[in-house]
């Protein structure tokens, strides 16, 4: 790995605490990073680099540390004073990163400030040559929202391309690091035994579901402009779909892979404006209970405006018209204060095509499953059906689990996984611009229909599974909803 110049924008604030520089660190005690590599804060407060790395001691003071490991990372630390608004600010961060004080002219720009700031920084970076591959590599690492709309991502891009090409864009979506998701290559590409079954003729249909016990924690400011479909469909459920879904890639590199990604997504069946309310579902959490504790509804959080029908859960029934997925319905769902926090892909599989048991004492045979939990427990694990013991032909429902199943030791972050392939310049696990694209064009539809229906929105109370209303998504009634590994089909009403 060659060393490089790691740079913060938004350096005091809470995506730097929380994520980019434990992530940091951890990437140093495991020995991934170069000697030379030094990381600089950029943010508005009056600190020379001892404050910062104080700082950054205090952030890592809660959790367990190597003293040795500590002391050497901080070495790393350096902090350049300025506001993202003041011109003069970015002469002296190209100043400072270009005279002989040892930082590498290979350059991460990671923006970890309001997307609204994304274009103004990548412009500025520009103006003073800092985007320009002279010496050594540029790369500019940018986190969602990537835009509000189809519209407004075309803006954003339009005015990153100005300065940075698409190759230098790194559009991290945390989902993707996490390992099981990951897997769901490995899974399916290297067990021959399940392709012949991953297609129409043997899926009944897919469900991709990421609930939170959570409400908005604080961040009302932009979970009210922003609700559950642009916050977690467009972005991590739709790209987690995509992965269940593509076909296999001619290898295994950054382009291949991405390729045939946005071929799943431009073959979404498009959702016609007068169809969405029989394709999408929208519901707004009250007040209910959860873990035995009493919370508000939505209405009720700090910030939220006494009349939003801003959405906290959101369900989608989309069609892929290609010939490996014609009509299997793919179900997405997110919601914020259900029951359990839980991030989970549910295949189930088509029944038998003849009923061998009727004639015996089996009331009714369950489907087979393979269930990928991505959340809270990395879990990959497939249902199917034994012969009970006993005398009477009676089955049940047995698990083969992979075998860390239920273990959720101090796994590498996924922040941890996306840090070391920005550093390494591989894109695989990151959203080529089309991607982002089409994955709106996609929702944009939903979008518009929900803009303008602003008199009621359904509700559901924090605690539960949702509204009773998702269930009409489904085609048959013998279709219900997996909420957990062990749910055993208790999402059924």
């Amino acid at each position: 790995m060659e060393d490089c110049t790691f740079v913060i924008f938004g350096a005091t604030g809470n995506l730097s605490r929380i994520k980019l520089v434990p992530a940091l660190y951890h990437l140093d005690a495991a020995g991934r990073l170069t000697d030379g590599m030094k990381v600089v804060g950029f943010g508005r407060r009056d600190w020379n680099d001892d404050a910062w790395r104080a700082q950054v001691r205090s952030w890592l003071a809660e959790r367990q540390t190597d003293p040795e490991v500590l002391d050497r990372f901080l070495a790393r630390f350096h902090f350049c004073q300025g506001d993202l608004d003041d011109e003069q600010a970015y002469g002296r961060l190209h100043d400072m990163l270009s005279g002989g004080d040892g930082f590498s002219p290979n350059i991460v720009f990671y923006m970890a400030v309001s997307p609204a700031a994304f274009g103004k920084v990548s412009r500025q970076l520009g103006e003073v040559s800092l985007a320009r591959e002279s010496g050594g590599w540029r790369r500019l690492v940018i986190e969602k929202p990537f835009g509000y709309d189809l519209e407004s991502a075309e803006s954003l891009n339009h005015s990153l391309n100005r300065d940075f090409d698409e190759s230098q864009i790194f559009r991290i979506d945390h989902y993707l690091g996490k390992g099981t998701v990951q897997n769901v290559l490995v899974f399916r590409f290297a067990n021959l035994m399940l392709e012949p079954l991953w297609n129409r003729n043997y899926i009944d249909h897919v469900q991709i579901t990421h609930s939170e016990s959570l409400g908005v924690e604080g961040r009302a400011g932009y979970y009210d402009g922003a609700g559950a479909l642009r916050d977690m469909i467009q972005s991590h459920l739709l790209q987690v779909l995509t992965l269940v879904a593509m076909e296999p890639p001619a290898n295994m590199d950054a382009e291949s892979l991405r390729d045939e990604k946005v071929k799943v997504l431009r073959s979404i069946r498009p959702i016609p404006q007068s169809a969405v309310n029989a394709h999408a579902i929208r519901a707004q959490y009250t007040a209910g209970t959860i873990g035995g504790e009493k919370v508000p509804g939505y209405l009720d959080e700090p910030g939220v405006p006494g009349n939003s029908v801003t959405e906290t859960y959101a369900a989608l029934k989309l069609f892929i018209d290609n010939w490996r997925w014609r009509n299997v319905p793919f179900f997405l769902r997110t919601g914020k204060r259900m029951a359990k926090g839980n991030s989970m892909v549910a295949i189930r599989f088509k029944h038998p095509p003849q009923q061998l048991f009727r004639e015996t004492r089996i009331e009714r045979l369950e489907p087979n499953w393979i269930l990928m939990n991505l959340q809270p427990n990395e879990c990959i694990r497939m249902e199917m059906q034994v012969k009970q013991n006993g005398l009477e032909m009676r089955t049940e429902t047995t698990r083969l689990d992979a075998s860390y199943c239920g273990i959720n030791p101090a796994q590498l972050d996924a922040y941890e996984a996306l840090l070391l392939d920005v550093i390494e310049g591989d894109h695989s696990l990151f959203l080529r611009y089309d991607e982002v694209s089409w994955a709106w064009k996609v929702v944009d539809p939903i979008l518009k229909v929900w803009s303008v229906e602003r008199e009621y929105i359904t509700g559901y109370s924090a605690g539960s599974w949702g509204p009773p209303e998702a269930d009409r998504l489904f085609l048959r009634q013998d279709q219900y909803w997996r909420n957990t590994l062990d749910d055993s089909g208790e999402g059924r009403r």
